[in-house]
């Protein structure tokens, strides 16, 4: 049996040391305010590493079991440093501003990532990622999976409005059915629309309170409704029973109403939505309701 050269043995023996050396740089305990960036993350096999999370992180149902660090615009240095995480991981929309340096000066990294809705942000927070949990080649194909299916989707978006007229579409926020938000350009609930083949009637930016009157004026084909406290037909009759006037509306006679887990709506596109493209583009184009569900 022939011996291993010294020179390779010590080739090999380098190689595992700096490999080891590597993966303990990497930040190992792990806090996470933005439910899709948890949703990133756990996709990306680095579940084990989150410690905490914030009140958005609400997938996969695994994660409800972490401590809880509250809502991600209203953070507590405390109870964050309590975990003794190494690395935060948030969105633009976390905060607030001086609860973030304190957490800083205590020594824990922040690594902030795009909560923008465009698929160039979500391929940038995969690189991201990818590079803080050494999961580069898993990031890339990621990417590279959710590209095709958002490619595959809006081929089929365009094979139906050849025969289908793009639907007028309201995606409405609300709380119990009170107050309801409508979302507007540069919302992740307008890229959401876009995506799926609809026409946004709201044309004012972000998220907006209208009156009931404004709303019934709008005379949408469809309402998409997201309530952060109640969920399916209790959400929609909430709904209506807060804002009656919506009942003259064609997407109401019509029973064209669809129910968004509003948890779609932050921290940045996640994993989940090209399902949900293809469940909000079938209930747009009933015709075509086959095809876009393959």
């Amino acid at each position: 049996m022939m011996r291993r050269p010294a020179a390779l043995i010590a080739l090999c023996a380098g190689l595992v040391l700096s490999t080891q050396a590597l993966a303990a740089e990497l930040p190992q305990r792990w806090v996470s305010a933005g439910g899709a960036l948890s949703e990133w993350i756990s996709a990306l096999g680095g579940e084990q590493r989150l410690v905490g999370v914030d009140t958005t992180s609400q997938h996969p149902e695994s994660l409800k079991a972490l401590p809880s660090i509250g809502y991600q615009r209203q953070l507590s240095a405390e109870g964050i440093l309590s975990l003794r995480p190494d690395v935060l991981v948030g969105t633009e929309e976390m905060g607030p501003p001086p609860v973030l340096a304190q957490i800083r000066n205590a020594g824990v990294r922040v690594e902030l990532f795009s909560s923008k809705a465009e698929l160039g942000a979500v391929e940038q927070n995969l690189t991201h990622l990818g590079s803080l949990l050494g999961a580069e080649r898993q990031a890339r194909e990621l990417a590279a999976g959710y590209r095709q299916q958002l490619d595959d989707l809006q081929a089929k978006v365009k094979q139906a409005q050849a025969s289908q007229k793009a639907p007028g579409v309201l995606l409405l926020v609300g709380h119990a059915g009170s107050k309801p938000m409508i979302a507007g350009h540069g919302t992740s609930g307008d890229w959401l629309l876009r995506q799926a083949g609809a026409r946004n009637l709201a044309d004012h930016q972000g998220y907006k309170n209208f009156s009931v009157e404004a709303l019934a004026a709008l005379d949408p084909d469809v309402v998409v409704f997201s309530d952060r406290s109640l969920s399916g037909e209790q959400a929609l009759q909430a709904l209506v029973k807060e804002n009656p006037a919506l009942a003259a509306s064609r997407a109401i006679r019509d029973k064209r109403l669809v129910s968004l887990d509003p948890t779609l709506l932050v921290g940045g596109l996640g994993p989940r939505l090209p399902a949900t493209l293809q469940e909000l583009a079938a209930a747009f184009y009933p015709l075509a309701k086959a095809s876009l569900a393959q």
